[in-house]
């Protein structure tokens, strides 16, 4: 029988864990503005989103340090601590795929995205957004059932993580169509490569989110 073991933590780690989520949301909005300003081709303020995900990094930063630094020892845990380190780090991988695709755009500014794509990305960028939304509440859910181990709790839990399963697939169909049309299109080997690398590092961030996904699921079967 479980018993609601979070009961014994001054501070329940999920509470840091849902912090960083949070942290990682924001960014993912911020991200997905700046990816809009980008294609608009009449952006001024592209950099300013840039610097705003960089402070949020740094903020998330400061919260898995403090997470790492402040798990009790010597105490019971309802998860074992590599695994929620795993996920803490996996979470983090969501985030990072988010400052790297802003990163590689500002490598090559010009001549940017070429507005017959420009649906394609923003549908792409769109697609690897819902997962982290649902990354949040994901966690938040699951907050809720590591304090009373409730089997209908779990079954909410379980539905979203199957959602972001489903997320993740139809970003995968997204980014498979658009690299089939850079091939197709592009002779200019700087820029196919500028273009289908973008295309990966956004698919990352859903893979990034299925994978915290499937490490919630590992923590819950424990």
């Amino acid at each position: 029988m479980r018993f609601p073991l979070l009961s014994l933590f001054v501070t329940s780690p999920f509470e840091g864990i849902q912090e960083h989520a949070e942290k990682v949301k924001e960014c993912a909005f911020a991200f997905q503005q700046a990816v809009e300003c980008h294609i608009s081709h009449d952006c001024h303020t592209f950099e300013d989103f840039r610097k705003e995900i960089s402070k949020l990094e740094n903020d998330a930063d400061a919260i898995k340090r403090r997470i790492r630094g402040h798990l009790p020892k010597g105490t019971l845990m309802p998860v074992d601590k590599f695994q929620l380190f795993r996920y803490l780090r996996e979470q983090d991988h969501v985030l990072d795929g988010v400052k790297d695709s802003l990163n590689w755009i500002s490598y090559r500014p010009e001549p940017g995205i070429p507005d017959f794509l420009a649906k394609d990305f923003l549908k792409l960028t769109d697609a690897v957004i819902q997962p982290i939304v649902d990354l949040s509440k994901m966690v938040a859910e699951a907050r809720i059932y590591f304090k009373n181990f409730n089997e209908k709790q779990r079954r909410i839990v379980k539905d979203i993580i199957r959602t972001i399963r489903e997320q993740e697939a139809y970003a995968d169909k997204i980014e498979a169509e658009l690299k089939m049309k850079i091939f197709s299109t592009f002779d200019d080997s700087a820029t196919v490569f500028h273009m289908i690398r973008l295309v990966e590092i956004l698919g990352s961030i859903a893979d990034h989110a299925e994978n915290t996904g499937d490490m919630m699921r590992a923590m819950m079967a424990r």
